[in-house]
């Protein structure tokens, strides 16, 4: 330990005379250096690896296979099958058999989907495994299924075969608008490359169709060393992980005839182009203005890192003028945005997009390409750039004083970029060093370059309209829209001056309360503070994740509270508020008074209670408290930006309910609950009407600018001697009056008995079935135990069953929980994507083992699996400050005590005596075919 400490110490000794030294003497010609806290080698066949020893989570290592190929190298009777092939991993190879891989990694406590995964894009295939460490023959398979996976699959007829359906229901199941839009935006913005015609998903006909031998040659073709890597990260030491990257991956061996790896250039548009594109389930109407793709910069050298901190810099500023103008009246566009965006794995482009409002197409695209002439021609104010030094030195600020405390899949996901994209790997701690020499000498200069040099308004663009096909008054021409453009581009534009704000948001703190009373739990580590109005404030501190800060409250009321006639405004009460402000400051003007400072804080209130969720960094607790203290005290009203507030929010949804997903969900929630008329569905633009900003504000001041009943739960990186000033300062400041501090039972109860109902819409043919459970029920966390359990064997069989054996579904599963307001039950969800035509067998399939285990209970091996995914879940989620925060939370709100739920001896032991029979006894409680309400979604095609 000491010398551990020392070797900190001495590294951050280094570090600052490293940065002194920069920032007098810094050659932007010198190479970007690999960092040190990773080992980077390649072995004779070509295979690239990354190691890194980590800490976080404890006991677990990511691993990682990234190979550089994707649809993009399918041949034309491939298509589709660079995405099977990654299907195919998990589907037999040379040391497991079929299914054996995925049991063997559910029964060392890994969950598929979650611990063990893969993604197929059109430049790359990545597969990802959290292997616990528990057991040192876990990691050695672990290294094994990486090496099968890189040259071991088997490939059979009979598992392609089984395949094929799985592969086609994952198809299904992602249909809809967004593959719609992209099937036909693709072709003209990849301007007729192979990225137009290549997408993962592939061709249907294909996949049911192929022969063996035609998959068997992808994977033999693309499938090599020379085009892999292997990433370890984790709680490992580097000598034993580098061992086992050698010893199962020096013997691959790449073809002896290679097909070339070839990296498709999408070239400029030779002329500005228009695409116009209508759909009746699209919710918003949007424009985006896509500039030629243009080569992607390397990060080789430290003038490299100079560029990068300019480009986040002018990001920031162009980001912040375009919010800016959605809180002006008549806000020319609901959202916009202006940056880069990775195309190709060497190519980027410049995009401007714009979600319409009510002034249209016109005026969302004149103030977009005027912002983008704006900066090119101006720049931007000392005022502008310095508010983005600070965020964007925040940014790289907190994670370096989080570095020790990194997650491994973070590390892992940047040594992945790196080997795909070229991504520099310095090192936070370099990284840290640059930006303190590099970000004092960038001045107005430098940025208004950039911005002459990176928005080419004056090139080839193309543009794409995308609306709702129930508009069609405002959908124009593909004419028209280069026309807009045209005409936006012709634009005079002057330069911007902002209005001076302070640093910070108190100019003066408010007269202090003071700490009456503290109690401590020496078991949990928990101080209790009683404050002079009557707060409570429970401090956790931890050393689980550096530099995270979390604060929470919930006390019960909520919109219960408030009758039908007021059951709009209260919903929409803290909507209201977070749009005006704060004190004297708009929206905007508290997010510019905030660069710089990372600390945010929410309002909530649902139906039966009100809550707080917010945090911070360690330096900036004290703005966290000064956001709380203002909202309960000081928020604002504004009746101009009020109804830019409600125009823009109806503009928003006035389509949202034509998406088949949003209707659905209403359907659910109207059918499950017999229509109550307190139950939300997604909102309307009428709803949004009946919204008085006087008494939403009224409603906002009675629940929220009151403290009483209120605990406070604050946890993570914080010292208690430091943070009760501030506790004196801005909480026991809060005024306190007697309120109800109860709820209402507004008697929403899900309806009875079995129900079946249907809804028919959408475009696609593809179904999703929903089935609900419930039931009375007392809370307590053994039983909270018992179901989870249920749920997990249940979900074993879901995927073993219905995906692997029968192929129904792709994914799908069942989730649960038991609630004790506002009154004791519990619900069960049951939620499964399929074929129209195969509904039926899906249903009876699942309650086909229910049935099984409400009559034989689970069996050996499925308790292993569950009861193992859940010990291994344990230690890591027993030092996350998020569970800590709900778990604290709840105690406080229930009246329990807290060790029930967090102290770790008493989580593994409440496993451990969980059995067989007890899942048994809870299938037979808990999933009962009485009382079931199953309700479809269906296309519009099958509609009686």
């Amino acid at each position: 330990m000491q010398l551990k400490l020392f070797r900190s110490v001495a590294f951050s000794i280094l570090l600052l005379v490293f940065s002194l030294v920069a920032q007098a003497a810094l050659n932007l010609s010198d190479p970007i250096p690999m960092g040190p806290q990773v080992k980077v080698g390649k072995l004779d066949n070509g295979l690239t690896y990354y190691i890194q020893k980590n800490a976080k989570p404890e006991k677990r290592v990511e691993m990682r296979l990234v190979v550089k190929v994707g649809s993009i190298m399918e041949d034309d009777d491939q298509q589709g099958l660079a995405h099977f092939t990654e299907h195919m991993a998990f589907n037999g190879s040379r040391h497991f058999k079929r299914s054996e891989l995925v049991s063997f990694l559910e029964s060392i406590g890994m969950k598929m989907g979650h611990d063990l995964n893969a993604y197929t894009s059109a430049d790359e295939t990545v597969y990802t495994l959290t292997v616990p460490t528990t057991q040192p023959e876990n990691l050695e398979k672990g290294f094994l299924v990486l090496q099968d996976w890189a040259q071991g699959v088997q490939m059979t007829d009979a598992a392609i075969d089984n395949e094929r359906g799985i592969v086609l229901e994952e198809l299904r199941m992602r249909k809809g608008l967004a593959d719609r839009l992209q099937r036909q935006v693709l072709p003209t913005l990849y301007n007729g490359t192979r990225y137009a015609n290549r997408l993962p998903g592939g061709k249907e006909e294909i996949i049911k169709t192929f022969n063996y031998d035609t998959l068997r040659r992808f994977y033999a073709d693309w499938y090599r060393p020379n085009l892999m890597a292997v990433v370890v990260v984790g709680d490992i030491e580097p000598e034993q992980a580098e061992a086992m990257v050698r010893a199962n991956f020096a013997e691959l061996k790449n073809p002896a005839n290679e097909r070339p790896r070839v990296y498709t250039p999408v070239p400029p548009f030779a002329q500005s182009k228009a695409l116009v594109i209508t759909d009746s389930e699209m919710p918003v109407n949007l424009v985006n203005v896509h500039f030629p793709a243009q080569t992607r910069p390397t990060d080789k050298t430290l003038a490299d890192v100079r560029r990068d901190i300019v480009d986040r810099l002018a990001s920031a500023m162009l980001s912040e003028r375009l919010s800016d103008l959605t809180q002006k009246e008549s806000a020319p566009f609901l959202q916009a945005s202006v940056k880069k965006q990775d195309i190709t794995p060497t190519q980027n482009s410049l995009v401007m997009s714009a979600v319409l409002s009510q002034p249209g197409l016109n005026a969302a695209v004149n103030a977009v390409v005027q912002e983008a002439m704006r900066a090119q021609q101006f720049g931007f104010s000392a005022d502008e750039l310095e508010r983005a030094k600070k965020s964007v030195s925040k940014q790289i600020e907190d994670a370096y004083n989080a570095r020790h405390t990194t997650a491994s899949g973070t590390l892992a996901s940047e040594y992945t970029r790196n080997f795909l994209v070229g991504e520099a790997i310095p090192g936070i701690a370099n990284e840290y060093a640059y930006l303190q020499a590099l970000m004092p000498g960038l001045t107005v200069a430098d940025v208004r370059q950039y911005a002459r040099d990176n928005l080419p308004v004056d090139q080839p663009q193309l543009a794409i309209y995308i609306g709702s096909a129930k508009e069609t008054a405002l959908t124009p021409t593909p004419d028209q829209l280069l026309a807009v453009l045209t005409a936006a581009k012709a634009q005079t534009v002057v330069a911007q001056n902002g209005k001076a704000l302070p640093s910070t948001l108190m100019a003066t703190p408010p007269q202090a309360g003071s700490i009456v009373a503290q109690e401590k739990n020496a078991a949990l580590g928990l101080t209790t503070l009683t404050l002079s109005n009557g707060v409570k404030v429970v401090l956790k501190p931890t050393d689980f994740k550096a530099d995270e800060v979390l604060i929470r409250a919930t006390r019960f009321g909520g919109q219960s509270l408030y009758g039908d006639a007021d059951a709009v405004n209260a919903r929409f009460a803290t909507m209201v508020a977070d749009n005006m402000g704060l004190a004297s400051f708009t929206p905007a003007d508290v997010g510019k008074v905030m660069a710089g400072k990372s600390a945010t804080l929410r309002f909530g209130m649902d139906l039966y209670s009100e809550s707080v969720n917010g945090g911070s960094t360690r330096a900036d607790i004290a703005t966290a408290l000064q956001l709380l203290h203002l909202k309960m005290t000081a928020p604002r009203k504004d009746v101009a930006l009020f109804k830019t507030t409600i125009e823009q929010a109806q503009s928003m949804v006035k389509n949202m309910r034509s998406e088949p997903n949003v209707q659905f969900g209403n359907f659910v929630a109207q059918t499950l609950y017999s229509q109550h008329p307190r139950v939300a569905t997604s909102p309307t633009p009428e709803e949004f009407g009946q919204i008085s900003l006087d008494r939403s504000a009224d409603i906002y001041r009675e629940r929220f600018g009151n403290a009483h009943g209120l605990t406070l739960v604050i946890v993570g990186s914080f010292d208690i001697d430091a943070i009760k000033p501030l506790l004196a300062t801005y909480v026991a400041s809060l005024p306190v009056t007697a309120i109800t501090t109860s709820y209402k039972d507004l008697g929403i109860r899900p309806v009875t008995g079995v129900v079946k109902q249907a809804l028919y819409v959408g475009k696609e043919d593809k179904a999703v079935v929903q089935l609900v459970t419930h039931g009375p029920a007392n809370f307590s966390v053994e039983e909270a135990v018992r179901l989870q359990s249920l749920l997990d064997v249940v979900n074993l069989r879901i995927t073993a069953v219905l995906r692997e054996k029968l192929t129904l579904i792709y994914g799908g599963g069942m989730g649960g929980s038991i609630q004790r307001v506002p009154y004791g039950h519990f619900q069960i969800t049951a939620q499964l994507p399929c074929a129209p035509n195969n509904v039926d067998k899906v249903v009876d399939a699942l309650f086909g083992e229910i049935d099984k285990l409400q009559a034989e209970g689970p069996s050996a091996e499925e308790m292993n699996k569950v009861k193992t995914n859940q010990l291994n879940g344990i230690p890591t989620s027993a030092r996350t400050n998020g569970l800590w925060a709900d778990r604290l939370v709840d105690a406080v709100l229930y009246g329990t005590d807290p060790a029930l739920a967090l102290d770790t001896a008493k989580r593994v032991q409440r496993l451990e005596r969980i059995t067989a029979a007890d899942i048994q006894e809870a299938a037979k409680r808990y999933l009962k075919r009485d009382n079931v309400v199953q309700m479809t979604l269906m296309p519009a095609t099958k509609a009686p």
